[in-house]
């Protein structure tokens, strides 16, 4: 089958990338090299190609009252503007996909007042969230739009994102969004939808737009100084940051509790959502796993899917693992039981039959300006 391509795809030819297939995609990995573009976007301002997201648009008198079934969120408290990060549930508490749900308030259509929303999705997840939502939203007289393939989505990312990104923007300063936050500008001729959120740790923007602006727009971006950055990049950041990758970090089979994202689940505020009283019950039992931080104790870099034991025994695995390109060290997030995961555990990863030292330790392993 053909991978598809994004609208940026031969701005990135022309710019040197090196492609890898990613979620049905032909993208970019790396351009100028992995430790350049990582550095670039925790020094000065890098920016990405992530077209290839999901992006659907959400409209009905219902919508909040309907989405509020099959997140653990209350997105009742957003007001227009704001976002929401959390996960789709499943039946048994497991995780369909982590979302970014962007509340745009109410527009009047004659005697209609629908509620407006948009969800960012990731890609490989794209098709079955679209199953999800079209099966629970449809019956309830929400309108489902998949706009994934008509617009480009670029994220300007670093501590100069602003700056870079702030000259090309009318009608909106971007001082005036918040982290979470988003507003409508113009950008070279064009309606943008600009939102402050990130998969990197820093500061920054995702900026969606039609794909003759975005194409403009990335070429604009470039001769402002932003570096372009591939997947590579993307990844080493969002594992400094200590964020998840969907496939690897959660899953079907893991709940938001077992993946340290218990913070999303918003008990007090919603009367009931799906699979609450499963979750109820995991947090009264216990927990037999959850998602900890590990740091490399020397040579080795423990990778998706290795072993981590203790005193000989297999206790977990490696789900994301890396060189940090900032700390200099090898670090990971793995799946272990509560008795191996209090800070400071030593752990030993299993790489090509040899054992490694590990230890667990606090997440994020990085936080902006931390050098």
């Amino acid at each position: 089958m053909a991978l598809h391509r994004t609208p940026l795809y031969d701005l990135a030819v022309t710019g040197g990338a090196k492609f890898v297939p990613f979620s049905g995609w032909e993208m970019a990995v790396q351009y100028r090299g992995l430790k350049a573009e990582h550095q670039a976007v925790r020094t000065a301002v890098g920016m990405f190609d992530i077209s290839h997201m999901g992006k659907f648009q959400l409209a009905g008198k219902n919508l909040i009252a309907a989405m509020q079934k099959l997140v653990p969120s209350n997105l009742g408290r957003l007001t227009p503007g704001q976002a929401q990060y959390t996960v789709l549930l499943n039946d048994h508490g497991g995780i369909i996909d982590d979302v970014i749900y962007y509340h745009q308030g109410i527009s009047q259509s004659g005697s209609l007042r629908d509620h407006q929303g948009f969800l960012i999705v990731n890609a490989a997840t794209t098709q079955k969230d679209w199953a999800w939502l079209a099966g629970h939203l449809g019956t309830q007289g929400i309108t489902l739009t998949d706009v994934s393939q008509d617009n480009v989505l670029l994220a300007i990312q670093g501590p100069k994102a602003a700056a870079t990104l702030q000259p090309l923007v009318k009608n909106l300063d971007l001082s005036t969004l918040k982290l979470f936050n988003h507003g409508q500008g113009e950008i070279l001729g064009a309606m943008a939808f600009i939102a402050r959120t990130g998969y990197t740790g820093e500061d920054g923007f995702e900026v969606m737009l039609n794909p003759v602006a975005g194409q403009k727009l990335w070429a604009a971006l470039q001769a402002a100084g932003a570096v372009p950055c591939g997947l590579g990049a993307r990844d080493t950041l969002r594992l400094e940051a200590g964020l998840h990758l969907y496939g690897q970090d959660m899953d079907d089979d893991t709940t938001p509790l077992e993946a340290g994202l218990g913070w999303l689940i918003h008990w007090s505020e919603k009367d009931d959502f799906i699979a609450k009283e499963i979750l109820q019950a995991q947090k009264a039992e216990g927990l037999k796993r959850r998602l900890v931080g590990l740091e490399m104790q020397g040579r080795g870099i423990a990778r998706h899917g290795y072993p981590v034991l203790v005193s000989g025994t297999p206790v977990g695995v490696v789900t994301s693992g890396t060189l940090s390109p900032i700390l200099e060290k090898a670090i990971a997030l793995a799946y272990l039981p509560p008795t191996f995961s209090q800070v400071g555990q030593a752990v030993e990863i299993e790489i090509r039959g040899k054992l490694y030292p590990a230890r667990v330790v606090k997440k994020p392993f990085y936080r902006p300006g931390q050098q």
